[in-house]
């Protein structure tokens, strides 16, 4: 009898701490700051973030373009070594999108990857990125989309391999992946490198697609933006360290101008999946696109390389 209680003690002590260790970590409403939402500011989060790329509705199957990237109903399929991620409308529609989400659900979204419902988002959503943003910049946003037009339906839900498919299972994965600090650290107090690394770790999430991932598929911080396999299609994206091609030879202002027009210094043009998030950057301040490039050129040139560094793929 003794050892039956011990065991029933023992198993409800190993649930428990599970489900501690598993349980979402949302923010509460005194967390947030006293800010005024600003849409004009939150446009510009909205195109260094990518919100476009993904989240608006294809047109004949085909990424959106001009006023139909405001169109964020969702739809985009991701295929991934994960499974079949399928992108949510994020529109102002009441029910369809998140127009009924407060704004405490919504910071929770972007910098705690927390449903309003209270369950995980999967990561194929970058706020472990985001996560690094000021949050008064993710209220700002929401100013922004709250005015973007509402949008009716909704895709259907992810279609993920075993054991990607149990949602719980990512508590655990924040535990170790989700961070707030700086992934490069700085003694500078350059105000322009400092602007370039808050746009490219935070809001632009560069290193969701340039960085390689592990077993987990979590970012491999080691290897920052050093390259990686395309994990929607077929390639590499390429190393854009000083140590990669690209931008040991490329000035800053190289690397600018890039990022405004598409075309790089040999006149060759932006390609494959880069194209959206050039055209992002293109909206976005001149003295924005000189600090993201401030910004790659002073990073540590990483040591180990992943063999898609040097693709030129979507460069």
């Amino acid at each position: 009898m003794k050892k039956t209680s011990l065991l029933v003690g023992l198993i409800a002590s190993l649930v428990l701490t599970a489900t501690w260790l598993t349980s979402p970590n949302s923010l509460g409403q005194s967390d947030l700051p006293v800010h005024e939402p600003d849409a004009v500011a939150g446009e510009r989060i909205f195109w260094a973030a990518g919100c476009a790329s993904c989240h608006a509705t294809p047109v004949d199957g085909r990424r959106a373009k001009g006023e139909d990237k405001l169109r964020l109903g969702g739809g985009l399929q991701l295929d991934t070594p994960f499974g079949l991620f399928r992108v949510p409308n994020i529109s102002p529609h009441p029910s369809d999108g998140i127009g009924g989400w407060t704004m405490l659900e919504f910071v929770n979204a972007m910098q705690k990857g927390v449903s309003p419902s209270g369950q995980h988002y999967y990561p194929s959503f970058p706020y472990t990125s985001y996560a690094r943003m000021r949050t008064r910049d993710v209220m700002d946003l929401k100013a922004f989309v709250d005015g973007l037009p509402a949008i009716v339906g909704q895709p259907e839900d992810h279609d993920l391999r075993f054991p990607y498919s149990i949602r719980r299972g990512l508590g655990l994965w924040k535990r170790r992946y989700l961070a707030v600090d700086p992934v490069i650290e700085t003694t500078s107090a350059d105000s322009q490198l400092l602007a370039g690394r808050y746009l490219v770790e935070g809001a632009g999430h560069c290193g969701e697609c340039h960085t390689p991932r592990d077993i987990f598929g979590g970012l491999d911080t080691n290897r920052w933006l050093a390259g990686a396999p395309n994990l929607d299609g077929e390639g590499g994206v390429p190393d854009i360290t000083p140590a990669g091609k690209n931008v040991s030879a490329w000035s800053a202002e190289d690397i600018a101008y890039y990022l405004e027009s598409g075309f790089t210094p040999d006149f060759d043009t932006v390609g494959g999946t880069m194209v959206a998030v050039q055209e992002n950057m293109a909206k976005l301040t001149r003295e924005d696109r000189a600090a993201i490039a401030a910004y790659l050129k002073s990073i540590p040139a990483s040591k180990l390389r992943t063999g898609a560094a040097d693709s030129n793929d979507d460069s």
